[in-house]
């Protein structure tokens, strides 16, 4: 059954912006291990910008940065992908929920890749002109797809997670 014309113009305004939880990064933070797996983080002053997967601002070149391992789908799915992610050495405060995609990470490429339940991945699109809604939009408008994951383009990793906010559209 399609959406209705209501349901299209409210699905880019109706998403949460999912960062990692800031209980996550104040324990990253603390103890210096991966949540979930006890490896061991590494902390530097970094070369390059980098996106904080918390706050979902750029952690500039010098600023101190942590490097661990997170499961992408903690909390979502039962099979974990884990992969590496920075967020700030410092506190910084979590993205709001509520936002709009993050403005810092608009200018580097983007890819989103569209989920359903169970971890399967469903469609994939490439975003190179910073056109971020009309992607979500695209991607949100498909029944069969839960959730967005986007990551990095150039680096390949896990940035954040978009859901949709309101009630589920007859999935």
């Amino acid at each position: 059954m399609p959406l209705s014309p209501g349901e299209v113009a409210n699905i880019v305004s109706d998403i949460r912006i999912v960062a990692i939880a800031t209980d996550v990064a104040e324990a990253v933070r603390r103890t210096m291990k991966a949540p979930g797996y006890d490896h061991p983080a590494h902390r530097e002053a970094g070369e390059d910008a980098a996106p904080c997967r918390h706050c979902l601002r750029l952690i500039k070149p010098g600023e101190e940065r942590i490097l661990f391992t997170y499961d992408r789908f903690a909390g979502v799915e039962q099979l974990p992908l884990p992969g590496p992610v920075f967020i700030h050495a410092a506190p910084c405060e979590r993205y709001p929920e509520s936002a709009l995609f993050p403005e810092e990470l608009r200018s580097s490429p983007r890819t989103m890749e569209g989920y359903a339940r169970g971890r399967r991945l469903v469609v994939q699109e490439y975003v190179t002109n910073q056109q971020m809604e009309e992607s979500v939009q695209r991607i949100l408008l498909r029944r069969d797809v839960d959730y967005i994951h986007v990551n990095s383009t150039t680096a390949g990793c896990y940035t954040f997670r978009i859901e949709r906010s309101g009630p589920a559209t007859g999935r």
